[in-house]
């Protein structure tokens, strides 16, 4: 199986420290944040990767060149100079490189000590999703997890219960006309009220958690999208509609490192290990 690590992100938080390197090649704890990430999927048996660029490509490239110093063979899909693809179009692009089978998708900007080991992709799923607890920074996580199963945001859930619970009225409504049905429409709405009500306790009872930016994806995910920019989230929010989108909760360490002082507080961790 081919791995792949998105390094086309501009890094604007970062800057000034991202004006003349790319973000990935930032360093913490003597390597730099993609360098962390071949070892650690290199560990874990992945050996064939994909890298993606844009901004200050050619130096990412050079830096890590075809791999073989990390063990690795390393191909690289590059998106040219201030023109990044998004998450979903850049894994579109390079889907040629990764093959016809399934394969695991990672940031190149986060820290995580998630054994890529774990991902396991059911048969009709087309994404497993690592999910970890919300940082302070995104508070509100983006999707819930139950057993493992993704399922859809506690808002888009809401909405779309009361969308169906207007429906659902206006056909009472129409049934109530006839006389010899009343009886049942009434049996009937009672046991919609339950049901959307014991929904509603499941949904408050579920945590919302982050998703980490970790993936196991199939190819089919992406058989409707043309090139070009564009995100990753609504192909996974249709995976978990349709119920083809398993997850993992990993409960051990995982960093965004989005902004220096996340970068100054990792290196101090990893220089204390």
């Amino acid at each position: 199986m081919k791995a792949m690590i998105l390094a086309a992100g501009r890094g604007n938080r970062m800057r000034p420290l991202t004006d003349q390197t790319p973000k990935p090649l930032l360093e913490a704890g003597g390597a730099a944040l993609i360098v962390h990430q071949i070892r650690r999927l290199r560990e874990a048996g992945f050996t064939e990767l994909v890298i993606n660029h844009a901004h200050l490509g050619e130096r990412i490239e050079r830096a890590l060149g075809d791999g073989s110093v990390y063990g690795v063979r390393i191909q690289y899909s590059p998106e040219g100079e201030g023109r990044a693809l998004e998450t979903g179009g850049g894994i579109h692009r390079a889907l040629p490189l990764l093959g016809d089978g399934p394969f695991l998708v990672t940031n190149g900007d986060i820290w995580c000590d998630f054994d890529y080991r774990q991902l396991r992709l059911a048969d009709q799923d087309l994404a497993q999703i690592v999910l970890v607890d919300n940082p302070p920074h995104h508070p509100a996580g983006d999707f819930a997890l139950r057993g493992d199963r993704v399922r859809r945001e506690q808002r888009q859930a809401e909405a779309e219960e009361q969308e169906q619970g207007h429906d659902l009225e206006q056909n009472l409504d129409q049934e109530r006309e006839r006389e010899r049905e009343r009886e049942r429409d009434q049996e009937q709405e009672e046991k919609q009220e339950q049901e959307q009500g014991l929904e509603r306790a499941q949904w408050n009872a579920e945590q919302r958690l982050t998703f980490s930016g970790i993936g196991l994806y199939r190819p089919q995910l992406f058989a409707n999208c043309t090139p070009g920019a564009f995100p990753l989230a609504p192909l996974l929010r249709t995976a978990i509609a349709s119920g083809r989108c398993g997850g993992l909760h990993h409960r051990g360490q995982w960093l965004d490192i989005g902004t220096p002082e996340r970068l100054q507080a990792l290196d101090r961790m990893l220089r204390k290990h």
